[in-house]
């Protein structure tokens, strides 16, 4: 798989992944307007183009409160994302090309009042996605928000990625209905956020490529 030009499929009008960026872009902007006045930490898991975050960063009132970090491995991709970074002026957004699923990459930025992991659910085994959640405690400040994307082609596990969110402290805010073709859910942490483990890897893409886009 190309992760370049998969991004292509974000301007194509309709269709499911213009459409799922659109709401997740509307979740940020609300998770940005109802968060308390002061700094604000966001980091972004596979962030891809970075266009969930910046093309919402650009506009908001509160773009200057917000210290961002967006880890994506494909260098074409993160070189995209640094670009935009440089026209919107977006001075405290950083974009690194690293693997996103190791711990290390946020050990300065966590716990964060904003987490995105978009484009990963759907394209790990289940054991790494309730990994994955497991890590979010670590990753996620008390009130803070985990906005997520997952597919919803059979088998269906949005229902049981809510479960392991809520099992792990945190309240479902929002999950998209399952008649909008695909899946975002948003999930706030409710209890005190743990240590970071450094060194821990959360996912591992499986062989036979991801079926959902970076963000």
């Amino acid at each position: 798989m190309d992760w370049l030009t998969w991004h292509d499929q974000y301007d194509v009008p309709g269709s499911n992944l213009a459409r799922r960026l659109q709401v997740v872009q509307e979740r940020i902007r609300l998770a940005l307007d109802t968060s308390p006045p002061g700094p604000l930490r966001l980091i972004s898991l596979c962030s891809g183009q970075g266009r969930h975050v910046l093309e919402v960063l650009a506009e908001h009132p509160r773009r200057d409160d917000v210290r961002a970090r967006l880890v994506e491995l494909d260098p074409r991709n993160t070189a995209i994302a640094s670009e935009a970074i440089a026209s919107y002026g977006l001075g405290q957004v950083e974009v690194l090309t690293a693997d996103a699923a190791l711990t290390d990459r946020y050990q300065d930025l966590t716990p964060a009042e904003i987490v995105l992991v978009c484009g990963v659910f759907g394209n790990i085994t289940d054991e790494d996605i309730e990994r994955t959640i497991d890590t979010c405690p670590q990753l996620c400040a008390t009130d803070g928000v985990v906005i997520w994307t997952r597919h919803r082609k059979a088998p269906d596990r949005v229902p049981l990625i809510c479960r392991w969110f809520e099992e792990r402290g945190f309240e479902r805010a929002w999950v998209s209905p399952p008649e909008a073709g695909f899946g975002v859910g948003v999930h706030r942490f409710k209890a005190d956020p743990l240590p970071l483990v450094p060194g821990r890897r959360m996912f591992t893409f499986t062989d036979d490529s991801r079926t959902e886009a970076p963000s």
